[in-house]
C-alpha cells in the first residue's frame, strides 16, 4: 500500500541535508586548520544553488504526492550506501573538494569498487527522490544539471590529485 504523501520523505531529506551541511562545515574547518586546501571552489556556489533549488521545488511540487514505493525502496538502498561513504571518509568528508597532502587517497570501503562513490550516489539520489514523488520531468531536469556539475567537480578533483601525486611521485587514487 503506497504512502499517501511525500511529506515524510521531504522532511527526512531536508533534515539530512541540513545535518550534513553542519558536519561538512565542521570537517572543512578542521581540515583547513591542518593545512589542507580547497580546489575547484568555483563550482561550489552553482552546486549549492542547484541543490537548494532542487529541494525547494520538491517541496513546492511534491509534498502531497503519493510516493512510488519502488523508488522509495531504492532511496533506502542509496542511504545505506551514503552512510557507508560517510563512515569510510570520517572527518575527511566535506561538501567541498579539500585536499589533504599528508594523507593518501581513501581506497577502503566503497572506494575499493568505485573511484567516486559519493558522487555516484548523489547523481542517482536526486532523480530517485524526484521519481519517488512522481515527478519525472523534475528528475530529468535536475538529474541532468547535477551530472554536469558532478562532472565539473570530478575533473577538478582528479586534476588536483594528479598535481599532488606528481609532486610526491606516487599515483593518486
Amino acid at each position: 500500500m503506497p504512502i499517501t504523501n511525500g511529506l515524510l520523505l521531504l522532511v527526512y531529506v531536508t533534515l539530512q541535508r541540513l545535518v550534513e551541511l553542519v558536519i561538512a562545515r565542521r570537517n572543512t574547518r578542521k581540515l583547513l586548520a591542518r593545512r589542507a586546501y580547497e580546489v575547484g571552489a568555483a563550482h561550489y556556489p552553482a552546486m549549492i544553488a542547484l541543490h537548494a533549488t532542487w529541494l525547494l521545488t520538491l517541496w513546492g511540487l511534491g509534498w502531497n504526492h503519493t510516493l512510488v514505493p519502488e523508488f522509495v525502496l531504492f532511496f533506502v538502498f542509496l542511504q545505506i550506501a551514503r552512510f557507508w561513504v560517510l563512515r569510510t571518509l570520517g572527518e575527511r568528508w566535506t561538501t567541498r573538494i579539500i585536499m589533504t597532502p599528508w594523507a593518501a587517497p581513501v581506497t577502503s570501503g566503497p572506494y575499493r569498487f568505485v573511484r567516486h562513490p559519493n558522487y555516484l550516489i548523489v547523481a542517482v539520489e536526486l532523480p530517485c527522490i524526484s521519481l519517488a514523488l512522481g515527478l519525472p520531468w523534475h528528475a530529468l531536469g535536475f538529474g541532468a544539471l547535477n551530472l554536469i556539475l558532478i562532472g565539473w567537480r570530478i575533473r577538478s578533483e582528479n586534476a588536483a590529485f594528479a598535481r599532488l601525486s606528481g609532486r610526491k611521485g606516487r599515483v593518486a587514487e
